[in-house]
């Protein structure tokens, strides 16, 4: 293909940088890189798949030099369009970025490439004793740049933290091309700004990670997984505040609602009670001595009136039938429309109830089915907003009912993403929740890092 857009000096300093192999430039091959899993597609210019870390200060210095946009891309699992190179230019691959550097058992802790799978990093410490908390649902095949760069955490959060509590520090090149160490190599360390915590969760508008420390947890002896359903949304989330307020901290509290009951029903061969309305799947681990009395716990402070089931799954196998029932959502939603908005909003656990109902009455409004499942322990709720998008009526009402759940959101005290980002898809609404002061601030910090903003253009930030 032509590179008009970019100087045959800029593509030719670029193919003297890296191996033939690492430079793509026909559009049959730069194609797919144009994509990410929010379904927006936008073909950039060209693609590099740099090796090393010198190789990406290398190339973030051509990029800084001639002005080149530049995005950084992991997998493209991410559901925000934050890896769509809407402006072209280069998309920076970190496929080839897949090394396991270093494993230190003795102070716990892994040092990888940003382009090593999360699946990989936990098969790497399995045989040590131990694992690596963030597990988003794409976490056998999603790579740790992206894990990082959306700060994207799984169920395991509400016990164990959110990469921002599960890395000790990076390597990275800033978008002015300098390079920068983060962090420490203890879990202590308090002298700086912490810009770890910064850069993790930044979308690559900040820096590109070449390499980062990931702070392990020693593996739990055992666990025990148990399926609660309720008849009334009010019930179930009652019973979430009243678990997370007990001393016995779950692994895993799920929760699905009686919208997504009536899906899996109709579209598996899973049996619920035909009044259950409501479903949690609640996981604690630990000692083996102690999971009896845990789950003793769990169920004091779930029961009411409203509980229908409570089952508890002790082996691999009945732990694996009843998560079968919950991993029977997603197959059910793709069949029902050709089309979703998946947005993971989070409010207050005790704003959930609130949260549901708000939903139902949005979905009548716009006459937009509407599917809710997520993370309750921490209020994280996958709001999932289905639709056929060759019908304009339906798109046209998708998009305003979408706006009008941002509000229903922030007027609960909540946050319009939990893990899944900003990137194109929330980056206009963002400043509903974030005051202009400090959304100003946050420009000049972005300046600081990349004054050229080559470096992920046009995410994160509302459009001037």
């Amino acid at each position: 293909m032509s590179h008009s857009s970019l100087q045959p000096g800029f593509i030719k300093a670029i193919k003297n940088a890296l191996l033939p192999e690492q430079v793509l430039t026909d559009q049959a091959d730069i194609w797919s890189y144009g994509y990410d899993n929010s379904r927006r597609h936008s073909i950039p210019d060209i693609v590099v798949l740099p090796a090393t870390h010198q190789q990406v200060h290398k190339i973030v210095s051509l990029c800084n030099e001639y002005s080149v946009p530049i995005t950084p891309r992991g997998r493209g699992t991410g559901t925000t369009g934050a890896t769509v190179p809407v402006k072209a230019g280069v998309i920076l691959s970190t496929e080839k970025l897949n090394k396991i550097i270093k494993i230190d058992p003795a102070n716990r802790y892994i040092v990888v490439e940003p382009g090593v799978t999360n699946l990989q990093v936990q098969e790497a410490v399995k045989e040590h004793g131990f694992f690596w908390p963030p597990d988003p649902t794409s976490s056998a095949y999603c790579s740790v740049g992206g894990n990082l760069a959306y700060n994207s955490a799984g169920p395991r959060t509400i016990k164990y933290g959110t990469p921002r509590e599960n890395v000790f520090g990076l390597r990275a090149i800033t978008g002015q091309a300098e390079e920068i160490r983060t962090g420490v190599l203890t879990s202590k360390g308090v002298v700086g700004y912490d810009l770890t915590r910064l850069l993790i969760g930044s979308e690559g508008t900040l820096a590109i990670i070449t390499e980062a420390t990931l702070k392990l947890t020693p593996l739990a002896q055992s666990k025990r997984t148990m399926q609660l359903l309720y008849t009334d949304i009010e019930s179930a989330a009652k019973a979430v505040s009243a678990i997370m307020a007990q001393p016995t901290t779950p692994c895993a509290l799920e929760f699905i609602d009686g919208n997504a009951i009536n899906m899996i029903r109709e579209y598996s061969d899973v049996v619920f009670p035909e009044n259950a309305a409501a479903m949690l799947m609640v996981e604690v681990d630990g000692p083996e001595t102690q999971l009896d009395y845990s789950v003793d716990d769990i169920k004091k402070a779930s029961d009411s009136e409203s509980l229908l089931e409570f089952k508890v799954a002790n082996t691999k196998q009945e732990i694996e039938a009843l998560w079968a029932t919950r991993k029977a959502l997603s197959p059910a939603l793709r069949t029902v429309a050709p089309k979703k908005i998946n947005e993971d909003i989070v409010v207050p656990v005790s704003n959930i109830p609130d949260l549901i109902h708000g939903l139902e009455t949005l979905s009548n409004k716009y006459n937009i089915p509407i599917v809710n499942f997520g993370h309750a322990g921490n209020g994280n709720i996958h709001v999932n907003l289905l639709f056929n998008p060759d019908d304009k009526i339906q798109h046209k009402n998708a998009h305003q009912c979408l706006d009008a759940v941002f509000e229903l959101v922030l007027k609960l005290d909540g946050t319009l993403s939990g893990e899944h980002g900003v990137g194109l898809e929330k980056r206009d609404f963002i400043d509903r929740e974030i005051d202009p002061t400090t959304l100003s601030l946050m420009k000049r910090i972005k300046t600081e890092f990349d004054p050229k903003n080559i470096l992920n253009p046009n995410k994160m930030f509302p459009l001037d």
